[in-house]
């Protein structure tokens, strides 16, 4: 993971295991309602279609934003009337290649969520964090995905005079009354959510965010797309080789997404993942942190992660400037925050952990917001961006510029997306019956995973299906698995690579989520791949 931008993708990605998990579906075949999955191609050119030549046809004006280059493309908000004049303009930021004699294309960057705004990663220098074979090649491009950042209309789930989050859902709730609770809070924020967004909710699927992945190619005049995404970035890149299988140069998919697997199974290899990530943690902390761990072994490690949880199950830790203090929900997402980048993030879960054993949960409460532990003062490259328009297709003016500074909105953002995306039960009784097989599984981060997952009970159906990836024609796609990975499970990485036709898959032996980034060989590997197509060979293993 790119240090730059480890802290942001972190505490999005694990919104996205703590709110709304579900990015994916069940087994081959009919989905859920019988229907078949839309996942094959379109047998007609989109670019080709009088109704789309336009937006196909437009051309990216750029601007100086920082140490980047910014522009915006405009898209059709529903790409079965795009003619209806109704659009999404979505922030694009490009560092250019290093040396342009030798440059190949454009490098496609998504750093996953969903909810994660891909213009500010580019703004925020992660072509820095690249190698340098690919960067004297690449153009190094991302955006802000429909409805997300500064995507113009963006996604909200915040009233007037409301907030955009409700009361934290229990963890595990038993009694009628807890359950009736719980499903009072999650009708409310869905219904939040749909008064403040409702006509964009049905237009922000990944499927459409995948057809406006291919306007920006055309738009940034390639022929074909390569492209990077991690975690949930990995949807969008199935569902673009899906959609344009020919229209892919190289793919590589790091933190698998399988898309074959139900929302409860989804859930319950995800908090599998995140308990056994903190049991890796109470095994190793001592190898990693050294004397600073919050215990002498991995059993009082233990015993003292199960103590907090029952603690803040009774009641909140005291934090600083906080009435509310830090609740059992608040320990476990700090918890599962803090497994991404173990190199990075042990060490202050570990003095976090000390803390609360003396009642303090300040620091605690700190990293579950997904916040370093000291304050960020760099200056945001938005703050230098041009806020002219920018012409959109045919040159009509589109307001808005990937220089704008937008309101986080990355939690509505994946509610919006992960409900949309993946078909959810109506009955509520279908999360009850699901609560005590993610127990036994994975104790309480099974049963709040489940939780997270009732919001999507009453959300709009969405067009996507459960399937196996359907890609024919697309080249070798490089799937990236970390062994350790506690949110995309490496099993999930092995399915999809083998979904693929000739997919490969490169294994990372060890903790966190995701490999590109944050380890020389598979950086090695993937670049070797995006620079010259060099495939991976079966069984390649990296370790740090």
């Amino acid at each position: 993971m790119f240090r730059s931008t480890a802290r942001r993708r972190a505490l999005v990605l694990a919104l996205a295991v703590l709110g709304t998990t579900s990015l994916a579906a069940c087994t081959a075949g009919p989905g859920q309602d019988g229907k078949r999955p839309r996942t094959s191609a379109s047998p007609v050119d989109p670019a080709a279609r009088p109704d789309l030549r336009r937006f196909y046809g437009q051309k990216l004006v750029w601007r100086p934003c920082g140490d980047v280059r910014c522009a915006t493309l405009t898209v059709p908000r529903d790409y079965s009337r795009p003619g209806d004049g109704k659009t999404f303009v979505l922030p694009v930021a490009k560092a250019a290649t290093a040396l342009p004699g030798k440059r190949v294309g454009s490098l496609v960057l998504n750093p996953g969520g969903p909810g994660e705004p891909g213009a500010k990663l580019v703004q925020d220098g992660v072509a820095d964090e690249i190698g340098r074979g690919v960067r004297e090649r690449f153009d190094v491009v991302s955006f802000d995905p429909r409805g997300v950042g500064g995507s113009k209309p963006a996604l909200t789930c915040r009233t007037e005079g409301g907030t955009e989050t409700v009361d934290a859902t229990p963890l595990d709730p038993r009694t009628d009354a807890e359950r009736a609770e719980a499903l009072a809070g999650a009708r409310a924020q869905a219904a939040a959510c749909r008064k403040a967004s409702g006509p964009l909710l049905p237009h922000v699927g990944t499927e459409d965010a995948a057809r406006d992945l291919d306007v920006l190619r055309a738009a940034l005049g390639e022929r074909a797309l390569t492209y990077v995404g991690w975690s949930y970035g990995t949807s969008l890149g199935t569902s673009y080789a899906e959609q344009f299988p020919r229209r892919v140069r190289a793919m590589v998919l790091d933190g698998a997404v399988d898309p074959s697997l139900d929302w409860r199974q989804r859930v319950l290899g995800q908090s599998t993942g995140f308990r056994d990530a903190v049991d890796e943690y109470a095994d190793s902390c001592a190898d990693v942190v050294g004397e600073g761990c919050p215990g002498g072994s991995p059993e009082e490690i233990r015993a003292l992660i199960d103590g907090l949880l029952e603690r803040t199950r009774r009641a909140p830790l005291t934090v600083d400037g906080s009435e509310d203090g830090l609740d059992a929900a608040g320990l476990v997402s700090a918890l599962s925050l803090s497994m991404y980048t173990p190199e990075a993030q042990w060490e202050g879960l570990s003095a976090a952990l000390r803390a609360a054993e003396g009642g303090d949960g300040t620091k605690l409460a700190a990293l579950a917001a997904g916040e370093e532990e000291t304050p960020d003062t760099d200056t945001d490259a938005n703050a230098d961006a041009d806020t002219d328009a920018d012409a959109g297709p045919d040159g009509q003016e589109a307001t808005g510029t990937a220089g704008d500074v937008p309101e986080d909105n990355s939690e509505a953002a994946l509610i919006a997306v992960n409900c949309l995306d993946v078909p959810h039960p109506r009955d509520a009784q279908a999360y009850w019956d699901a609560l005590a097989p993610a127990d036994k599984a994975a104790g309480v981060y099974g049963t709040s995973g489940v939780m997270s997952e009732l919001v999507c009970k009453d959300w709009p159906a969405g067009t996507q299906r459960p399937h196996r990836v359907r890609a024919a024609g697309v080249p070798p796609v490089l799937v990236v698995g970390t062994e350790g990975d506690p949110a995309t499970p490496y099993e999930e990485a092995v399915s999809l690579a083998r979904q693929f036709p000739g997919g490969m898959l490169l294994s990372f032996r060890a903790p966190g989520h995701t490999g590109y980034g944050r380890d020389a060989c598979v950086d090695a590997k993937v670049e070797a791949y995006l620079v010259s197509l060099t495939k991976v060979s079966p069984g390649t293993t990296c370790a740090p």
